[in-house]
C-alpha cells in the first residue's frame, strides 16, 4: 500500500513542528472520540487515557507520550514513516517501541483513513499500553512474528488485527471495544457494538488465523475476549503449530466481496 501522506521529521531537540491546521484536526478527531468512547470502550482504556493525559488543544509530543507511558510498561513509542516494513514494526513491538507516523490525516479525511496516522497510533493504541497484559502481548507477538517466514507472518497478522486492532471485550456492563482501529474512528466504534449486520464471536486463536479480512471496510466480523488478561494469554498456546493447523485447514469463506487487502 502506498502512502499519499509525508511524514515530519524531528528536530535537534526530538520536536515535531505541527502546524495550526494540525492541531486543530487534532483537536476536531480527539474532542468528538472521546465523546464516543465514553460508554463504548472497555474500562481500561478510559483509564489509559487519564493515565497519558492528552493534550486536546494541539498534536501531542512523541517526547511527552513516553515520559508517561515508560512509568507505566517501560514502552516508549517511536517516531517512524508513513509506512514501514513488517520486519521493522515487529522489531519495533519486540523492543517495547510502538511505531508512530509522524503526520496527521487531512480534514478531507477527517472520518476514515486507509493508512495509520498519529491520531490512530496515539490515540487508538497508547492508552493500553500503559497496561502490562496489552504491552507484554505486543512485546511477545512481535518476537513471534520475527520468528515466521514473510508469508506466515501474514497470517499471524490476523491474531493482531482480530484483538490489538478490532477486539471486543465482555465486560461487566456489556461488550465494549478495546481495537485501537475502532477506537480511533467515529464511525467503526458505533459500528462494531451497535450495527446489526456485523457479526460478533467468541475469540478463539485458531478460528481467527483462518478469519480473512480486508483493511478498507468497516469489518464484517469482530471477536470477543472474555476477559482483557486473556489477551495476554492467547500466548500461552503454540501458535506456530496452530499457524499450521490453519493453514492445512484453510480459509474461511469471506465475509466482503473480493476487494481491498490484507497487511
Amino acid at each position: 500500500m502506498k502512502t499519499t501522506y509525508i511524514s515530519k521529521q524531528p528536530n535537534s531537540q526530538g520536536l515535531i513542528d505541527w502546524t495550526n491546521d494540525e492541531n486543530h484536526t487534532w483537536n476536531t478527531l480527539i474532542t468528538r472520540q472521546s465523546e464516543i468512547v465514553k460508554s463504548r470502550a472497555c474500562p481500561q482504556f478510559l483509564e489509559g487515557l487519564s493515565r497519558i493525559g492528552f493534550s486536546t488543544q494541539r498534536v501531542p509530543q512523541h517526547t511527552e507520550i513516553n515520559s508517561r507511558l515508560k512509568d507505566f510498561s517501560g514502552w516508549e513509542v517511536e517516531v517512524v514513516p508513513a509506512l514501514i516494513p513488517a520486519k521493522e514494526f515487529f522489531t519495533l513491538l519486540a523492543n517495547k517501541k510502538f511505531p508512530a507516523a509522524s503526520f496527521i490525516r487531512t480534514p478531507q479525511e477527517l472520518n476514515y483513513i486507509q493508512e495509520p496516522d498519529i491520531f490512530h497510533e496515539f490515540y487508538g493504541h497508547v492508552p493500553l499500553l500503559t497496561f502490562n497484559e496489552y504491552a507484554n502481548f505486543m512485546e511477545e507477538f512481535g518476537k513471534l512474528a520475527l520468528s515466521a517466514s514473510p508469508k506466515d507472518r501474514r497470517r499471524l497478522f490476523r491474531l493482531f488485527w482480530f484483538t490489538i486492532e478490532f477486539g471486543l471485550l465482555n465486560t461487566d456492563k456489556g461488550i465494549r471495544a478495546y481495537g485501537g482501529g475502532m477506537l480511533s474512528s467515529i464511525h467503526e466504534t458505533v459500528y462494531s457494538l451497535e450495527s446489526p449486520i456485523a457479526k460478533r464471536a467468541p475469540f478463539n486463536a485458531l478460528t481467527a488465523l483462518r478469519t480473512p479480512y480486508r483493511i478498507d471496510i468497516p469489518q464484517p466480523l469482530y471477536y470477543v475476549l472474555d476477559r482483557f488478561e486473556d489477551l495476554y494469554n492467547i500466548l500461552d498456546q503454540d501458535l506456530m503449530k496452530l499457524l499450521e493447523e490453519s493453514k492445512d485447514l484453510g480459509d474461511f469463506a469471506p465475509l466482503f466481496e473480493p476487494a481491498g487487502e490484507e497487511l
